[in-house]
């Protein structure tokens, strides 16, 4: 079967990591990048990648994380994860959504990561309609070091290994595991009830899905994707560099669609900004939540613009919404 109409896909969020190293009451998956919180723009690139259901793990008493989602995803299903017990029981947490949903794929993302994109998400799920069991993200690193790496033989993903327990020939590896992963909905929760808990975390990782399937000769994979993509975001530091990358490839993307930035390197976007084709945009802008700027306008160095839609070809100056 290769139809992807026939391969009805749900997405599985995991947000109900404590984020303790943002020493912050505010929950890990609601602190902004581009003035939108961490999961927005995870649900954003699933609903950008036409995913047919979506399904958010939260901790226990992410109150706020809840009511997020009651606005921002209303059709998503929640669920919680009681107790910190690694990734796999977080996904287990989901099991009626899972159990519901008995052909397609399944795709297990973080919702710490928002840089991910619609374009990795439909390049995992082709993986398991063309035959993979699991379909792990990898990317390639000049700096590994952190990281596990994903060890492939023709083709096929033969483990995960920490970088602990890497040995020294596996550690010049520089294919590193992203953490997201596809797995097929018929044999996903199967994978899942296999994974036992003898590590010294006593903890369910979802990455012995891979051992697990391999075990039981079903084919397992690795797709490349960008680094950026599966960035994910536990400190203060890491919420920096998102942020620096995320405007980044906004500054690009918007030059590419036909806006002139005198010094792109002095704008800032919010990842709800709105431009139209030959807008002009001088140095020293910053573009919070809501503006959409038509064809034609200019706007003056030094601007703050928020809440606003402007249309006509003026000179804004200073703006401050």
């Amino acid at each position: 079967m290769s139809d992807n109409i026939s391969w009805p896909t749900l997405a599985v969020i995991l947000a109900a990591g404590q984020g303790t190293r943002m020493r912050s009451p505010l929950p890990k998956v609601m602190h902004p990048v581009g003035n939108r919180p961490l999961l927005g723009h995870v649900l954003a690139a699933v609903e950008a990648a036409a995913i047919d259901q979506c399904a958010v793990v939260l901790g226990a008493g992410s109150r706020v994380v809840a009511d997020y989602l009651k606005q921002a995803a209303p059709a998503a299903r929640t669920f919680t994860q009681q107790a910190q017990l690694g990734t796999a029981h977080a996904l287990l947490a989901a099991r009626p959504a899972l159990q519901a949903h008995e052909q397609g794929c399944v795709l297990v993302l973080f919702g710490d990561s928002p840089l991910i994109s619609a374009q990795t998400l439909l390049r995992l799920r082709q993986a398991l309609i063309d035959g993979a069991a699991v379909a792990v993200a990898g990317f390639h690193t000049a700096q590994p070091e952190p990281y596990g790496r994903l060890l492939v033989e023709e083709g096929r993903l033969l483990a995960i290994r920490e970088a602990r327990d890497a040995s020294p020939q596996e550690l010049e590896v520089n294919f590193c595991n992203g953490g997201v992963m596809g797995l097929r909905a018929d044999t996903c929760l199967w994978l899942l009830d296999r994974i036992g808990n003898q590590n010294a975390q006593g903890e369910f990782y979802l990455t012995d899905a891979v051992a697990v399937a391999n075990s039981a000769s079903l084919p397992v994979t690795a797709v490349e994707v960008d680094e950026d993509d599966v960035l994910g975001v536990n400190d203060r530091e890491q919420l920096h560099a998102a942020e620096q990358r995320f405007q980044q490839r906004r500054r690009r993307s918007v030059m590419q669609s036909g806006v002139s930035l005198v010094a792109a390197d002095t704008v800032f976007f919010s990842a709800d900004t709105q431009l139209a084709t030959d807008v002009h945009i001088e140095p020293c802008v910053v573009f919070g939540p809501g503006v959409s700027v038509g064809s034609g306008v200019r706007v003056d160095a030094f601007s703050r613009l928020e809440n606003v839609r402007l249309e006509q070809p003026v000179n804004e100056g200073v703006c401050h919404a």
